[in-house]
């Protein structure tokens, strides 16, 4: 009996092993192309985007595909910069909530978002992607850094319904706060971790003879 049930145990880990290999390159390519039409979404007017990554020393080209750490500079068929799509997370009622977030330099702003997961309560906390009233919250959302450029100059906050009153806070949806604090706080830990860089290195972002690549969708030549 006991070789029986090792040897069941010893095949079930061996057909879990193999269906792990053979899905891990499709689920790997879903997330890449889930992500690619996240960058257009939030910044209309791109044909193309290079894929950045923050390290300890700012930016780096960095591979095709989703990271924790990547970014995405967007450009139009000019090769002129669009914006930047920044990935953020923060908890939520049902677990975290993760969105993109279309920066844009020009205005030193965030101008979209788009839930990239979440499993918050249908009816309420799943509208943080398409209730029209809160999606206005994203359409010139301030994120300017401070005197020294090391962090947001006003941490983006979600605030109860009916009472924004500052242009770096997010009216939250009512019956759906905790929801609504997740998205705030993904756009803050966002905006935090790249604005900074992204500033630093907008120069090049804008003027680097590379950038000619990143019309079809390919990453320069270097950073």
């Amino acid at each position: 009996m006991l070789l029986a049930l090792g040897g069941v145990a010893l095949l079930a880990g061996l057909a879990v092993a193999l269906v792990d290999q053979f899905t891990a390159p499709l689920i790997a390519e879903q997330q890449r192309l889930r992500t690619e039409r996240a960058v257009f979404e939030v910044l209309p007017g791109a044909t193309g985007f290079r894929t950045l990554r923050l390290t300890s020393n700012g930016l780096e080209e960095a591979p095709s595909g989703p990271g924790a750490d990547s970014l995405y500079a967007a450009y139009d068929a000019a090769g002129e910069l669009v914006g930047v799509a920044i990935i953020g997370s923060g908890p939520g009622y049902a677990g975290p909530v993760q969105a993109m977030f279309a920066y844009r330099p020009a205005c030193r702003c965030i101008t979209a978002s788009r839930i990239l997961r979440s499993n918050e309560t249908p009816g309420f906390g799943d509208k943080l992607g398409f209730d029209p009233e809160f999606l206005e919250n994203f359409k010139s959302l301030d994120a300017r850094l401070n005197a020294e450029g090391t962090a947001l100059a006003h941490p983006i906050v979600a605030v109860r319904h009916g009472t924004k009153t500052e242009p770096w806070q997010i009216d939250a949806i009512a019956g759906a706060t905790i929801s609504s604090r997740a998205l705030a706080r993904a756009a803050d830990s966002a905006a935090n971790r790249a604005v900074p860089a992204i500033e630093r290195h907008l120069d090049r972002l804008t003027l680097d003879a590379s950038l000619v690549g990143a019309r079809n969708g390919q990453p320069g030549t270097g950073f």
